[in-house]
């Protein structure tokens, strides 16, 4: 198993927190979850939901760059 570590804006973090206790599960297990939920798509809809998150977050990704 690998470990990663993502900075996250206080306002992310917090709905993620939101998110978890709404589901009554650690916020790990969430992103766990999610992450996994990705992976597992396929190829076509990672592409596009990556191509809508890095337009979307494009001057956050250059700010924290």
């Amino acid at each position: 198993m690998v470990t990663v570590s993502v900075t996250l804006s206080e306002d992310r973090f917090q709905k993620l927190q939101a998110l978890a206790e709404q589901f009554n599960i650690p916020m790990e297990q969430l992103l766990r979850i999610s992450f996994e939920e990705l992976a597992l798509r396929p190829q076509e809809d990672f592409q596009k939901a990556l191509t809508y998150v890095l337009k979307t977050y494009k001057e956050l990704y250059e700010r924290l760059a």
